[in-house]
C-alpha cells in the first residue's frame, strides 16, 4: 500500500499522519515541546525540540499496525506555523544537517516585540500603503522581516554569524534532506517576497539592508525539493529516497486538507488563533481608498502551484486568540471544567449575552485592528450576569472578530459562497451555529478533521505523481459533511456585534495611555 505522509510543526507539538490515496487516515501521532515566554510578549521555541518531536511522530506512525508491513511511503509534505525565525549559520548551511542547530531560539509567529522594527521597516518601504502594493502585507509584528530586524538591532554578536534564515517547517525540510529550501506561501509572510511575480523581492531586499544570500530558494508548495538522507532515514524510520515536497504554511496548507482550492470558498479556522482564508485566482491587496488603513488583511501565494503551473493566491485576515481565549478562561477561571461543560453552559445563554461583550485581544490583534497594543475583557458586566454569560461571551467576541475579518475579504473583490470551518470551534455544534449566523452564508464541515498535516499529505501525493493537481488531490479525497445554513438566531446578534465593533476604537487611548 502507498502512503504519504504529512507533517505539521505547530505552536505547541508535530502531528504527523499517514493517509492512503483514497484519503484515508490510517495512523496518526503527535508530539509535543514547551513555548518559551522570556518577556511578557514574547514567545520562542527552539528548534531543536521541532525535530526531536518529528522523529518521535514520524516514528509512532510508522509503527502503527494500521499500516501494515507492505506500507510504502511515496512521499512526504511539510506544513507549520508560519513567520518564525530560524537563523543558521554558516556550519548549518554548509555541512551535514545531522548537526544543525539554530543560532538561538526561533522567534514565533505571535511575539509582539517588534513594534518599532515594524515603523521602521514602513519608512523604509515608503509607507504603509507602497509596502502592501510591494509585498502583499503591511508590516506587523508576526511577520519574519521584523523579528530579523530586532536581532539584528538587538543582539548583533548572533546576526553576524547568521547565514540562512528559515521557516519552522523549512528547518524540519533541512534535517530530513540536507536542502534550504522554502515555499512560495511561507515567503509570502516575511515581508520580503513579491507575491504577484511569487519571487524575492529585489527592491524591498535592498531597501531594509538584508543580504539576498541569506534566503533560501523558494518553490511552489507541490514541487520537489529533496529526498530524504541516509541520516534521516536512520532517525526518523522513513525511507532513504523518499521525496520531499515544498509544503507551505498552517495556513495554505490547512486550506488544501479543507478543500478550499478555487475561488468563492472559505476556510474558516478556530484554533489558537482565528484565520480567515480566502482562495483567489489572481493576487487581491488591502488597498482600500485613502484615510482608511492598508493592509489589514494578508495577501499571499496559496499551496495550489507545482513545478509545472505556478498559480493560486489568498487573502487571509488573523485574529490572534481565537479557541485560544476560550482556553485561556478555561485555565484561569474554571479549571475544574471540561471544554464541553463550558460550552453547555454557554448554550443555556440568549443571542447578544443580555449586552454583555468580550474583547478577544488577549496577546495584542493583528486583524482586524493591527494593534499589539490590543487588550482584552469582559465590557458591560453586571451583577446579573453569570458564569455562563461570560464563557457565552468569549465564543461571540472571538466569531464577531471573524465575521469583521470577513466583511474585510468581501469588501477587497474577494468572492464568497459559502465557509468551510476547521479547528476546536467547528468541534462545537452552538460554536458552528453561531458561525453560520453571524457569516450569514453557509458553514460546511467536511469528512477531514486533520488539517494542515492532511493538507502537506495531499501535496506529496501530487509531488510523488499520485495526483496531477492538488485540485484532482482534493476532489479525489474530501467530501462535504454537515451543513449549516444562518438560523432566526442570525438578527438577534446585531446590537452585540455593533458594539464589539465600536469598542476598541473608543477605549484604546484609554487603555493604552493606563499602560503607561
Amino acid at each position: 500500500m502507498a502512503i504519504l505522509l504529512g507533517i505539521d510543526v505547530g505552536t505547541s507539538s508535530v502531528k504527523a499522519l499517514a493517509i492512503d490515496t483514497a484519503g484515508r487516515v490510517p495512523a496518526t501521532a503527535s508530539a509535543s515541546y514547551p513555548l518559551l515566554q522570556p518577556q511578557t510578549g514574547w514567545t520562542e521555541q527552539d528548534p531543536a525540540d521541532w525535530w526531536n518531536a518529528t522523529v518521535q511522530a514520524v516514528r509512532a506512525v510508522l509503527a502503527s499496525p494500521a499500516l501494515g508491513p507492505a506500507a510504502t511511503v511515496a512521499g512526504v509534505g511539510l506544513s507549520g506555523q508560519m513567520h518564525g525565525s530560524v537563523l543558521l549559520d554558516r556550519h548549518a548551511r554548509d555541512n551535514s544537517a545531522a548537526d544543525a542547530r539554530a543560532l538561538r531560539p526561533a522567534l514565533l509567529w505571535n511575539d509582539q516585540r517588534t513594534a518599532a522594527e515594524c515603523s521602521q521597516i514602513e519608512r523604509d518601504l515608503g509607507g504603509r500603503r507602497r509596502a502592501v502594493e510591494l509585498v502583499g502585507n503591511a508590516p506587523l509584528t508576526g511577520f519574519t522581516l521584523p523579528k530579523l530586524l530586532w536581532v539584528r538591532g538587538h543582539e548583533p554578536h548572533i546576526w553576524s554569524k547568521v547565514a540562512t534564515v528559515l521557516m519552522p517547517k523549512d528547518f524540519i525540510r533541512l534535517k530530513l534532506t540536507g536542502e534550504l529550501a522554502t515555499d512560495v506561501g511561507d515567503a509570502s509572510g516575511t515581508l520580503l517576497f513579491n507575491v504577484d511575480d511569487r519571487s524575492w523581492s529585489d527592491e524591498a531586499i535592498r531597501r531594509v539592508g538584508i543580504d539576498r544570500g541569506l534566503l533560501p530558494p523558494a518553490f511552489e508548495s507541490a514541487a520537489v525539493t529533496g529526498r530524504v538522507s541516509a541520516w534521516a532515514a536512520r532517525q526518523t524510520g522513513l525511507p532513504e529516497g523518499a521525496i520531499v515536497v515544498g509544503g507551505s504554511g498552517d495556513n495554505q496548507a490547512g486550506a488544501v486538507g479543507s478543500g478550499v482550492v478555487s475561488p468563492g470558498f472559505v476556510l474558516a479556522t478556530l484554533g489558537t488563533s482565528g484565520v480567515i482564508y480566502a482562495h483567489a485566482e489572481a493576487p487581491r491587496k488591502d488597498l482600500p481608498p485613502e484615510g482608511v488603513t492598508p493592509g489589514r488583511l494578508h495577501t499571499m501565494c496559496a499551496a495550489t502551484g507545482t513545478d509545472r503551473h505556478r498559480r493560486g493566491w489568498c487573502v487571509t485576515g488573523v485574529t490572534l486568540s481565537a479557541a485560544g481565549s476560550l482556553q485561556w478562561v478555561r485555565d484561569q477561571l474554571f479549571p475544574q471544567s471540561s471544554f464541553d461543560d463550558l460550552l453547555d453552559q454557554a448554550a443555556t445563554v440568549e443571542p447578544g449575552c443580555d449586552g454583555l461583550v468580550f474583547l478577544n485581544y488577549l496577546t495584542g490583534e493583528r486583524c482586524p485592528y493591527a494593534d499589539p497594543a490590543a487588550r482584552g475583557g469582559w465590557i458591560g458586566l453586571t451583577a446579573r450576569h453569570t458564569r455562563a454569560h461570560m464563557i457565552r461571551a468569549v465564543i461571540e467576541g472571538v466569531t464577531f472578530s471573524m465575521a469583521q475579518i470577513l466583511d474585510l475579504v468581501r469588501s477587497i473583490g474577494v468572492p464568497v459562497r459559502a465557509v468551510r470551518i476547521g479547528g476546536g470551534g467547528a468541534k462545537s455544534a452552538l460554536w458552528r451555529q453561531m458561525q453560520a449566523d453571524l457569516y450569514g452564508l453557509p458553514v460546511i464541515t467536511t469528512n477531514t478533521e486533520e488539517g494542515p498535516a492532511f493538507g502537506a499529505a495531499l501535496l506529496a501525493g501530487v509531488g510523488a505523481n499520485v495526483w496531477t493537481s492538488v485540485e484532482e488531490a482534493t476532489r479525489a479525497t474530501i467530501r462535504e459533511d454537515e451543513h449549516r445554513d444562518p438560523g432566526p438566531d442570525a438578527p438577534r446578534y446585531a446590537e452585540a456585534r455593533r458594539r464589539h465593533q465600536e469598542l476598541w476604537p473608543a477605549i484604546r487611548d484609554i487603555v493604552t495611555s493606563a499602560r503607561g
